[in-house]
């Protein structure tokens, strides 16, 4: 077992940042770790990267505690944080060697620049790294996180400030890392989760709400249907927010997209209503829902 959590709870003051939390984590999965704003994702990798302990229950790590072997478990995990801390004085190849130095690394200047490489920092490599984009400082610091070579890799908002080329990059190298490596990463861009995670943990206010493959994911809301309408003319919105409909959205002039309960005959109700307003349906269809949606549903207030 790469990752193990067990009823971890985490308190700041009065605020529990995390509430009774537990899963686990195989070698070789790449886990997504989703949920709103302060919702315990970040606390959750400080704990597991021991930065931070947690106020009760056990992490561990390779099945080292990271109570009790802080230190084998920092061994073990390679980490970008959210707010990605760099020296920006110091060259980026410069940077990653004191790094590798950090690590007692044998063959530093080997290790520095195969992770050059892979992290497509060829070009930038004697740049300072204040002189760099926001993009290529993530570069960094994904380099950094792996320049020693860990067991478990762990990303709190990996792509962030990267290019749509840069994306897919960075995207492919990480689904390339999972094939040999535990991956937790957090991040608010749901088509990231989708192309790269092979598992989503969903947290929200300190509370696991979801916990599954990605294939399984959209069976969490079985009780819901989403459906696409087209109308031969345009509908007033307040017409059909009169329908019994979770919510509604506009997506041309004659076409909504609608989210009902399955139990609310929601098409004999839209066959109604277009019948009563002397208009025809066009087309009607039923959509997957989307992982933005099934966010939506599963971190409602």
């Amino acid at each position: 077992m790469s990752i193990r959590v067990n009823d971890v709870s985490k308190i700041y003051g009065e605020q529990k940042a995390l509430d009774w939390v537990s899963f686990e984590i195989e070698p070789g999965q790449i886990v997504g770790l989703l949920g709103p704003n302060g919702a315990g994702k970040s606390t959750m990798m400080k704990i597991l990267t021991c930065f931070i302990p947690p106020s009760s229950g056990n992490a561990s790590v390779n099945k080292f505690d990271v109570l009790e072997n802080p230190m084998k478990v920092k061994k073990l995990v390679g980490y970008l944080p959210e707010h990605n801390p760099l020296y920006h004085e110091m060259y980026v190849k410069e940077y990653l060697e004191f790094v590798g130095r950090i690590y007692k690394l044998n063959d530093i200047k080997s290790k520095v620049n195969n992770i050059i490489e892979l992290t497509g920092l060829k070009d930038e490599q004697h740049k300072k790294i204040e002189a760099l984009s926001k993009g290529y400082r993530q570069r960094v610091g994904l380099a950094q996180a792996l320049i020693h070579d860990p067991e478990v890799l762990i990303l709190d908002e990996p792509t962030s400030g990267l290019d749509p080329n840069q994306l897919v990059e960075i995207r492919n190298l990480i689904k390339n890392i999972g094939k040999k490596k535990t991956v937790m990463l957090s991040t608010h861009i749901m088509q990231e989760v989708e192309a790269i995670c092979d598992r989503v943990i969903i947290i929200h206010k300190g509370k696991i709400v979801s916990d599954e493959l990605m294939e399984n994911l959209r069976s969490e809301t079985k009780d819901e249907e989403t459906i696409l309408v087209e109308f031969d003319k345009a509908i007033n919105k307040k017409l059909i927010s009169t329908l019994p409909l979770i919510s509604v959205e506009r997506i041309e002039e004659k076409t909504w997209k609608l989210r009902s309960k399955k139990n609310t005959n929601i098409r004999q109700n839209l066959f109604g209503l277009a019948t009563k307003q002397g208009i025809s349906i066009i087309s009607l269809q039923k959509q997957e829902n989307s992982l933005e949606e099934i966010f939506q549903s599963l971190t409602k207030s």
